[in-house]
Parts: structure tokens; C-alpha cells; sequence
């Protein structure tokens, strides 16, 4: 392997920091929360910090950072809402949306990779992720629940899980957005 590929491949010491700042991020984010009643997700600042960290660090740093705070997570730190952890939390019948954030990273790097730095494609990547986290979630959720409670019906989980969040998520998007506008001017990653 040739020395130039093996640089492109391995991170600066400023890059993992900001992944480092960016996964801290996403766990204050998600102590950031309004407890809900079973068998409703929490309301967090989760989603804005997926948000603002692959708005910041793009695709590949992005997914690596959310990486790091899923695996945090799943050795039992207290990164989740509630100050929660441990794999008994991702398998549990909301981690399917946690895990979700694993797939809106790739979503967002492939929209820069083959349609470049552009805005709308920001905007549509941020979104197909956001439904793909809804949707891995969701079924997640379908699956945990009914073994764990009984059945559940697609719309149920759908008016449990999604619907009372599709206007606060797309409001954290808009504000990670204009942050990351704002701070981009000022940082250069």
C-alpha cells in the first residue's frame, strides 16, 4: 500500500479530536431530555447531535464519531438519555433508533461522496438518514415490543414512536444547520 493511500485512510490528531468533542457532544445531547411515558421514546437533543456532528465532520468522520458514542453506550457509559447504558439498553425496544444512527452516517457520505459538497444534497442526505433511522427504529421497536409486551400494530408504533417526533427532529435539523453554517465560517475542519 502506498504511503499516500495509507495517509488518506488514517485520521489527524485534530480530526479524532474533534470526533472525540463531537461524540461528547451527542451524549450531552442526549442527557438533554424530557422523559416520556412507556412506550414512547424520550424526547432528547439526540438527533441534533447526529445532526450537527455530520454536518461538521461530514460522512466518514461523522460515522466513526457516532461509532464511538454507540459503542460507549454499549459498554454501559452513561451516554443515553436518562444517564442510561449498556447493551440492555440498545437491545431494549427503543435502541433500534440509537442504532439507527449508525445508518443516516453512511446515508450522508454516500450523498457526498456521488453528488458532492452541495447544500440540498446536506439537506436531503440529513433527511433519508432521519427516515431510515425512523424506519430501522420502528421495526426494531415492532419486534422488541411484541416480544417483550405482544403484538403491536405498524400504526401504533408509528403514533408511539415517529409521529410525535417528526416535528421536533426537523426543528433540531434547522438549528444544527444554522449552527453548523455559523461555526463552519469560523472552524475549519
Amino acid at each position: 500500500m502506498s504511503e499516500a493511500v495509507m495517509k488518506k485512510n488514517k485520521f489527524t490528531a485534530l480530526e479524532l479530536a474533534y470526533m472525540a468533542m463531537f461524540t461528547a457532544l451527542m451524549a450531552v445531547c442526549s442527557w438533554v431530555s424530557v422523559p416520556a411515558p412507556a412506550p414512547l421514546v424520550p424526547f432528547t437533543m439526540q438527533t441534533f447531535g447526529v445532526f450537527i456532528t455530520l454536518l461538521m465532520l461530514g460522512g466518514k468522520r461523522g460515522f466513526f464519531s457516532i461509532l464511538t458514542f454507540v459503542l460507549m453506550a454499549a459498554v454501559g457509559l452513561p451516554v443515553l438519555a436518562g444517564f442510561s447504558g449498556g447493551i440492555g439498553v440498545l437491545f431494549g425496544s427503543t435502541g433500534g433508533y440509537i442504532l439507527g444512527f449508525l445508518l443516516a452516517a453512511p446515508i450522508y457520505a454516500a450523498g457526498e461522496k456521488l453528488l458532492g459538497d452541495k447544500q440540498w444534497v446536506k439537506a436531503v442526505s440529513l433527511l433519508l438518514g432521519l427516515i431510515v433511522c425512523y424506519a430501522f427504529g420502528t421495526a426494531w421497536f415492532m419486534v422488541v415490543y411484541t416480544r417483550q409486551t405482544g403484538a403491536v400494530g405498524l400504526g401504533a408504533a408509528l403514533s408511539w414512536c415517529v409521529l410525535p417526533y417528526i416535528i421536533p427532529d426537523l426543528a433540531k435539523l434547522a438549528l444544527a444547520w444554522g449552527l453548523a453554517a455559523a461555526l463552519k465560517t469560523r472552524i475549519k475542519l
